[in-house]
């Protein structure tokens, strides 16, 4: 069974590159395309892993992911950053904001899948 994907993308095309990967593989994709659009979606979701950009409109990624570690139901579910931010730092205030790993844009078709699968197993060990 495929994942439950909550996925957190203001750009259109990234929004759709990433369901088609995502749905070509057996998941299930739920997409907002602002922050609290999508911090509402994921508490009637209660998705399996939330892929989250962080440069978004209204409401920046990193105060997405501290919202969403503030709703219980929320607070162990995975967060995968997947942004252009990729200067020496942007990891780290990531992880700090809540993100449990980082996936840099561009994204690698050949491999996005088999990488978010991989970081939501890992972190469910």
């Amino acid at each position: 069974m495929g994942l439950r994907v909550q996925l957190i993308e203001d750009n259109e095309q990234n929004r759709y590159l990433l369901t088609f990967l995502l749905e070509r593989s057996g998941h299930l994709v739920s997409a907002a395309n602002d922050g609290l659009a999508g911090i509402k979606l994921a508490q009637q979701m209660n998705p399996d892993v939330i892929l989250l950009d962080i440069q978004l409109p209204t409401m920046h990624g990193y105060d997405v992911a501290k919202g969403l570690r503030q709703i219980p139901a929320l607070a162990h579910t995975p967060i995968i950053a997947v942004t252009s931010y990729a200067m020496p730092g942007d990891r780290e205030k990531a992880l700090a904001a809540g993100c449990d790993n980082y996936i840099e844009k561009p994204i690698d078709p050949e491999t996005f899948v088999s990488e978010v699968e991989r970081i939501v197993q890992e972190l469910r060990k």
